[in-house]
């Protein structure tokens, strides 16, 4: 399994996002600028965002994108899997029911299986606030760093 840019940087703009909250709504090219994404690409992205009710958004003077929630109640598996879709190393998990006519007899299947277990297991349980969290140490013991996403 491969994050695609459009999951990391899903990730890095909502992280971008929690990290810059003030209460006012954020322009998209800040967020570009800082992220060094094209704005056509962060369009896109915030578009799936959006419509999922991750950010909440204002057009015109003033506009922009917030949070649509508190930082801790976004895991990283919630927005990669808004973004990429299913995060199964294998297409026979992709659905609740496997319907792989060899199922029965696979050998590497269980292999599969605790994979796909571990890989949740991380994504669902690091959020935006353990993200932020980890951010901030990291300014706090390198004040010159400027882009840590």
């Amino acid at each position: 399994m491969k994050i695609s840019t459009k999951g990391r940087y899903a990730v890095r703009t909502m992280l971008d996002l929690a990290l810059n909250q003030d209460g006012n709504y954020i322009p998209l090219k800040d967020i570009a600028e800082r992220q060094e994404i094209s704005i056509k690409y962060l369009e896109q992205i915030f578009s799936i965002l959006n419509r999922a009710g991750y950010v909440r958004s204002i057009r015109g003077t003033g506009g922009g994108y917030m949070l649509a929630k508190k930082p801790e109640e976004y895991t990283v598996g919630m927005i990669l899997r808004l973004t990429e879709g299913s995060l199964a190393p294998v297409s026979c998990l992709e659905h609740e029911e496997n319907i792989c006519p060899r199922s029965q007899e696979c050998v590497t299947l269980g292999v599969w299986k605790k994979l796909y277990a571990a890989i949740n297991d991380v994504v669902d349980n690091i959020t935006l606030a353990d993200l932020l969290r980890n951010a901030k140490e990291i300014q706090k013991k390198n004040p010159r760093v400027k882009n840590i996403l």
